[in-house]
């Protein structure tokens, strides 16, 4: 048993072209698959040909950008590297004074 569809429902098929404008089932035609072209391998020379130009496209930071990216990841691994100290140093002190 189907249950019944609202209008936005139809309308929604209609526009996939799963429905006829009249609200029937509408009749698609099995798709077929197109057979993929076989891949053929590429030489060593035509692969490291295309590396290189991909690698042209590359969007590469500049010098003082490398920099400054740098310094930030210091700064929060320093920071973290802290913060982790803090709490390993604050919990075992407070194991120990709950056990002694």
């Amino acid at each position: 048993m189907t249950q019944p569809m609202n209008r936005a429902q139809k309308r929604h098929l209609q526009r996939q072209g799963s429905l006829t404008a009249e609200g029937t089932p509408a009749v698609q035609e099995p798709r077929t698959r197109t057979p993929k072209p076989a891949d053929k391998r590429l030489t060593p020379g035509q692969y490291l040909r295309e590396v290189n130009g991909e690698l042209r496209k590359v969007a590469w930071p500049s010098r003082s950008e490398t920099a400054n990216y740098s310094v930030v990841v210091l700064i929060c691994l320093v920071l973290l590297i802290a913060g982790i100290f803090v709490l390993d140093y604050a919990s075992s002190k407070f194991v120990l004074f709950l056990f002694k």
